[in-house]
């Protein structure tokens, strides 16, 4: 679980509201380059896109390592602001971080942890698991075999849950990163969505019973996953821009959001703007 590898004596550079604390987003991350980029079924258009948008893993890796090198440390976004009510309202306010000397504050988010049915086809890993060692693993199809197997070393979380056991130093107060979300394909790799599009009630009722049991299994990784540092923010149910949007449509998409996800993950309070459309 989580572990504090620095003593609040250690903690003595403080980091104030004005100084930047650096913020790193990746998606999932692409464990087979060559299936995405050469031999797989991805146009030219979608290639594109996994290499606007992607790491392959080693990249990952070797980012990772050159943060490290260069004195970041990782913090919870939570730990950076606080919402504060006052006699002006309630808003937001940066707090102080109490770091060691030397060390740079870094927040590390994923969008998109869902693995959605495109990442499936196009070289990623599928799903986050708890492995029988009860850490996280994520589970892997092989594109070119067809073996379906365990992996800690071609997905973004089990990576970084393994770079911070062989760096301790690496996270203040057993930070790792935040997830954030949407909830139309489910999340974490589990169909847990509805689908108001299914009106016949043979299939409704078939659809439901799956959709329970994905619910099911995946609330030992939510819960592994927050006893081991990670937290959850919103992504919007549906992934929707939110500048162009009506307050309608954002309404109900929170509101699947709360029930889909947020009965899953539990309250949060992060939002991080699709296509930073705020």
């Amino acid at each position: 679980a989580v572990k504090n590898y620095w003593s609040e004596d250690q903690l003595t550079q403080a980091w104030g509201p004005d100084q930047v604390v650096e913020h790193l987003f990746f998606h999932p991350i692409i464990a087979y380059p060559e299936w995405a980029f050469t031999s797989g079924p991805a146009t030219e258009s979608e290639k594109k896109g996994l290499d606007d948008w992607m790491v392959t893993v080693d990249e990952y890796n070797k980012i990772l390592q050159n943060v490290y090198d260069k004195g970041y440390i990782l913090v919870a976004m939570e730990d950076v602001w606080s919402e504060v009510t006052d006699e002006s309202g309630t808003h937001m306010v940066r707090n102080t971080l109490m770091l060691p000397e030397g060390k740079k504050p870094l927040v590390i988010s994923f969008d998109d942890v869902n693995y959605y049915p495109y990442m499936l086809e196009q070289g990623f890993t599928t799903k986050l698991v708890v492995g029988d060692d009860g850490q996280i693993w994520a589970e892997c199809t092989d594109p070119y075999t067809k073996e379906t197997f365990l992996t800690q070393e071609l997905d973004a979380t089990p990576i970084l849950d393994n770079f911070v056991l062989e760096h301790p130093d690496f996270s203040l107060n057993g930070a790792k990163a935040i997830f954030s979300l949407t909830g139309y394909k489910g999340i974490l790799g589990y169909r847990t969505q509805t689908d108001r599009d299914v009106t016949d009630p043979t299939a409704l009722a078939a659809f439901e019973a799956n959709r329970q049991k994905e619910i099911e299994a995946v609330k030992p990784v939510i819960e592994r996953l927050k006893e081991t540092g990670w937290t959850f923010g919103s992504h919007t149910w549906g992934h929707i821009n939110l500048a162009n949007k009506s307050l309608a449509t954002v309404q109900n998409d929170t509101e699947r959001w709360l029930n889909e996800v947020g009965t899953l993950v539990g309250p949060i309070d992060i939002l991080f703007y699709p296509h930073g459309a705020r």
